[in-house]
């Protein structure tokens, strides 16, 4: 009947604390991921805000040269020279 009792033991007692020990487990597991994950997707918005900011600035710069090409044709090398003069050329941030 020892054997017996001990069977009944496991069976009630300690299958069920090994099934909760498990499930508190991998729910830890999973609250982890889940904040891996949100870091993960606020350093790519940050990123991608990032990236943003620098294409509208070349973009910007686009359009000046756009504009010194198109609508004044003569004096370029002037307009060009004054552009150098006022600003000087930022390093692109990656």
């Amino acid at each position: 009947m020892p054997i017996t009792m001990l069977g009944f033991f496991l069976i009630v007692v300690g299958i069920p604390v090994l099934a909760k020990t498990w499930s508190g487990h991998m729910q830890r597991m999973v609250k982890l991921r889940e904040r891996e994950l949100e870091v993960l997707g606020t350093q790519t918005a940050e990123k991608a805000a990032q990236y943003a900011a620098q294409v509208e600035r070349l973009e910007q710069r686009v359009r000046v040269l756009e504009r010194i090409l198109t609508d004044r044709g003569a004096g370029l090398a002037d307009e060009i020279e004054s552009l150098r003069n006022d600003e000087a050329p930022r390093a692109i941030e990656h």
